[in-house]
């Protein structure tokens, strides 16, 4: 692999590592705000979940500022606002103004899972892409796992821990604002919204010296001279159907698995196995441990096997394993470590399909023109259902019982193994612009 490439692509994946740890350093230090301010707890509330509101504007809004200003410019406003969410949650005196601040690193996050992906995949080599992109998703786990190790070290170190939790995400922020500017923009967007062609072919060639970068400048402008409306006009007309559908969807089982549900709430759940509380919390670390090593093993194979074999691979396990929990509440059969195995095994199968695939294959399936609006879509898609499935998931497990909630996810995932089965495409070592010509019928 091009070390070039990999250096820009580590360096924009970093937006991954600060979406990990600011989703999850809030965990360590809800408890002691919740305290200093004196909050009810529909206030509380608010505050733990006032950054997931800010994510899902960002997704949303976070293909304007890519398609107008570019990638780059994007990416470092981004850096900018978690920077600036870090320092001001940290120094906050008011809880207004700490409500602010965690919305402004929820913009980033929102953001970041628009533009992050979407530069690599416009600046990798077809054959190594998808391992590429798929470093965002590592970094997020990895940010995950840092922001519960941050945490547990400053945790109990005085009455303003808390503080220190969140304004250590500062210094990520800065890493990842000075390593933007060693990074290059895409050359996509700058042949197709600026026709900086010489820039962009000279990109190209280092990104990957062994390709032909004319005959890449070449297809690429061909793709633009396709369709020639705005962007904005053009998106979601019948031509882009497809991709639409397939991103829609793909975003959609990505939450209808129960993921974020399990990983938001697995103490509570070990617990409702009859796990006390200092087992359900170890569990629930192995949790973590499993998604970021699982996560490291789907990097390697992404680009050998498929994305769509992956996803073949991962909806039989997610099938099994929460088809077995399912029938473990039914039967309340909760002997020993069962369930907890169990959703270690689900874990494993998520993170090597579904958690590695899902930024890898937004990125990729809409044409050039129509990217940054195709990408903000999935990442809408997926961050409204993760809302709307953290919020009602304990009314649903409370009203339904255990059994019959794994088995709603279960049946989702037999749903997906349809749509994998029958709808995705492959997309592995092909260009963006041959799989342009596959996905969208002209």
């Amino acid at each position: 692999m091009n070390k070039k490439v990999f250096l820009w692509s580590i360096v924009v994946a970093l937006g991954g590592f600060l979406f990990g740890f600011d989703t999850a350093v809030i965990s360590g230090a809800e408890r002691s705000i919740q305290s200093y301010w004196s909050l009810n707890v529909f206030e509380h509330g608010l505050t733990v979940s006032i950054a997931l509101f800010g994510t899902v504007i960002g997704a949303l809004l976070g293909g304007i500022p890519s398609d107008k200003i570019g990638r780059k410019k994007t990416l470092i406003w981004i850096a900018i606002f978690y920077f600036v969410s870090a320092v001001g949650s940290a120094l906050a005196t008011g809880w207004y103004a700490f409500l602010f601040f965690r919305f402004l690193g929820g913009l980033g996050v929102g953001a970041s899972s628009v533009a992050a992906p979407m530069y690599i995949s416009e600046i990798s080599p077809a054959k190594s892409r998808g391992r590429l992109v798929a470093l965002f998703q590592f970094n997020i786990v990895f940010g995950i796992l840092i922001a519960f190790l941050s945490n547990y070290l400053i945790g109990g170190t005085g009455p303003n821990d808390w503080r220190w939790m969140l304004g250590v995400e500062a210094f990520p922020a800065i890493g990842f604002l000075l390593g933007l500017f060693v990074v290059p923009e895409s050359p996509r967007w700058l042949i197709l919204r600026r026709g900086r062609v010489e820039e962009a072919k000279a990109t190209l060639q280092a990104a990957n010296p062994g390709a032909d970068a004319e005959q890449t400048v070449r297809e690429i402008l061909v793709s633009a001279e396709v369709d020639t409306r705005k962007p904005a006009d053009a998106f979601f007309s019948k031509r882009y159907s497809r991709p639409i559908t397939l991103a829609v969807l793909l975003a959609f089982f990505n939450q209808l698995s129960g993921i974020n549900a399990i990983i938001y709430y697995a103490p509570r759940i070990f617990e409702m196995t009859g796990l006390g509380t200092e087992s359900a919390l170890l569990s629930s670390a192995g949790v973590g441990l499993v998604n970021f090593l699982f996560t490291l093993l789907a990097l390697n194979f992404i680009d050998r096997f498929g994305r769509r074999t992956l996803m073949l691979i991962g909806s039989f396990g997610l099938i099994i394993t929460l088809g077995l929990v399912s029938l473990a509440f039914f039967n309340q059969s909760f002997e020993g470590y069962t369930v907890p195995i169990y959703l270690f095994v689900y874990i494993a199968f998520f993170a090597f399909s579904q958690g590695a695939v899902i930024w890898v294959f937004i990125s990729e399936i809409f044409p050039n023109q129509v990217r940054a609006y195709g990408q903000a879509l999935g990442s809408f898609t997926h961050w409204i259902l993760a809302a709307v499935i953290a919020f009602i998931f304990p009314y649903v497990a409370e009203t339904l019982g255990g059994g019959l909630t794994f088995l709603i996810f279960c049946i989702m995932m037999v749903l997906q193994l349809i749509f994998v089965w029958r709808m995705m495409p492959e997309t592995k070592e092909t260009s963006l612009e041959e799989i342009e010509r596959e996905v969208v019928h002209t």
